[in-house]
């Protein structure tokens, strides 16, 4: 009788955290004829394709979709046990600060697989705009955070790189010569400062008109229309433009960093398992 390997599954895993079959072998450090052979394997014992290729990549087909939940409580199960016959099981507290922002599925999804493999572990996640980490950190308030720099530090790992450009939406006009609606953060933080100091070296006249507590808010007023706002790359800019007039890309880095002090294999883990997310 046909049944499903903990072997394949950990390989159909991989290579949907890497989204692709070459980085799925890396993480599993076999070669990518062999990665793909279980995959084909997998796929016969199932009767379904698991993957379609999307772009350079591949993405889950609905059969795929509904393996996925059953294939990592499997892996799950399996490694937890083998830590406590071990007696590997981590124990202690972990203090987190998460983005509200673009990261942030990532970084929750993290959070639930490693509670779900070390539940002796107790998490404490903060999740916030990220101005006020890195003095968190400072004070031993948090254990580790991810949040976005306009310049990495010495004790900051990079994730991540992108850029903020000024947005607009394609069916709204904004006069080049006119006074430019904008969409802002409501308190003080660098990517604030950053829009407010590219509009007067542009010496481009301006009116807040809209603030919020997050970029979700800033990008909900970009896209109805009623104002421009800096943003991410990253985000889904169909239906946006650029604005006349300010055409400078401004660097930003997701970064990890962890406490003076952090250390113990909770802590080590857990950073692992966000290094390994972002990698894709």
């Amino acid at each position: 009788m046909s049944h499903l390997s903990s072997d394949l599954l950990r390989t159909f895993l991989a290579i949907d955290e890497a989204g692709s079959v070459t980085g799925g072998a890396e993480r599993i450090g076999r070669s990518q004829s062999a990665t793909s052979l279980q995959i084909r394997q997998l796929e016969e014992i199932v009767g379904k394709p698991l993957f379609e290729r999307h772009g350079r990549g591949v993405v889950l087909t609905r059969a795929g979709e509904t393996l996925k939940p059953a294939a990592r409580k499997v892996v799950q199960s399996l490694d937890r046990t083998l830590a406590e016959l071990r007696g590997e099981g981590l124990t202690g507290r972990l203090r987190i600060g998460m983005p509200d922002d673009h990261g942030r599925v990532a970084l929750a999804k993290i959070v639930s697989d490693f509670a779900a493999m070390h539940p002796s572990v107790e998490l404490d996640v903060q999740c916030a705009l990220g101005n006020g980490f890195e003095s968190a950190l400072a004070s031993g308030a948090l254990d580790l955070a991810v949040f976005e720099v306009p310049l990495p530090g010495p004790s900051q790992e990079v994730l991540r790189e992108d850029a903020l450009v000024w947005c607009g939406a394609a069916d709204r006009s904004f006069d080049a010569d006119g006074t430019l609606p904008v969409a802002l953060f409501d308190r003080t933080c660098w990517w604030r400062d950053l829009a407010l100091a590219s509009l007067d070296e542009a010496g481009r006249a301006y009116r807040v008109v809209f603030t919020s507590e997050s970029a979700v808010g800033v990008r909900a007023a970009v896209r109805s229309g009623i104002a421009a706002g800096l943003l991410s790359t990253l985000d889904d800019r169909t239906g946006l433009t650029g604005i006349r007039g300010l055409n400078e890309r401004f660097s930003t880095y997701l970064v990890l960093e962890r406490a003076p002090g952090s250390t113990g294999p909770a802590c080590d883990a857990m950073c692992d398992a966000i290094r390994r997310a972002f990698a894709r």
